[in-house]
């Protein structure tokens, strides 16, 4: 539903800000990572995660596109729900969950308050094999000037493709024709995948 928000910082705390938007004053929820990010600028930009309960409808903000895809994937994961997604993103680091999830390092990921041993397996079990297909530099932020190449592997990426093997496919149609939009290029490297 919401993609980002944009706009003027009313209010910074270590748990959630305040963003005017157009004159409405947003509550998001924030990690400590993301809250180290976000200087004392008066205008500011979080990637937004709408998440709906019974009893409650809340934004969760992230600095970085990398973090919200990271903070979605945890909540993929059964048994964990987005405060312990947050209170895991506060914890270390995105790149050092992404990093202890793919090596299967349990004993990093258990000193999380709130994850015991069972948790812990249960998020590299689930989300091991995603993480490795997607890639290391999947937090790292899309570049804004995209080429045709960069844009049909981020898509293919998100379809579930592997990214070495998509990036070999793309390389050589590319090859044969430069002059092909991003449209025509992934439908051709769908055929070959």
């Amino acid at each position: 539903m919401y993609d980002y928000l944009s706009g003027k910082l009313v209010y910074k705390g270590p748990t959630h800000v305040v963003l005017d938007v157009g004159g409405i004053g947003y509550h998001i929820v924030i990690s400590l990572n993301t809250y180290e990010q976000i200087k004392a600028d008066e205008h500011c930009k979080l990637y937004i995660s709408f998440q709906v309960r019974e009893d409650s409808h809340t934004l969760y903000g992230f600095y970085e596109e990398g973090e919200r895809r990271l903070f979605l994937h945890l909540l993929s994961v059964s048994g964990i729900g987005a405060n312990t997604a947050r209170m895991i993103l506060s914890s270390i680091t995105p790149t050092e969950i992404q990093n202890a999830i793919i090596q299967g390092n349990v004993d990093l990921i258990q000193r999380i308050k709130g994850i015991g041993p069972k948790s812990a397996q249960r998020m590299i079990l689930e989300l091991q094999d995603k993480l490795r297909k997607e890639g290391p530099d999947t937090l790292i932020n899309v570049p804004r000037n995209q080429t045709v190449l960069d844009e049909a592997l981020s898509a293919l990426v998100m379809l579930g493709f592997v990214k070495i093997k998509a990036e070999k496919v793309l390389q050589s149609i590319y090859m044969a024709d430069n002059t092909i939009n991003v449209e025509n290029l992934i439908k051709q490297a769908l055929k070959k995948l």
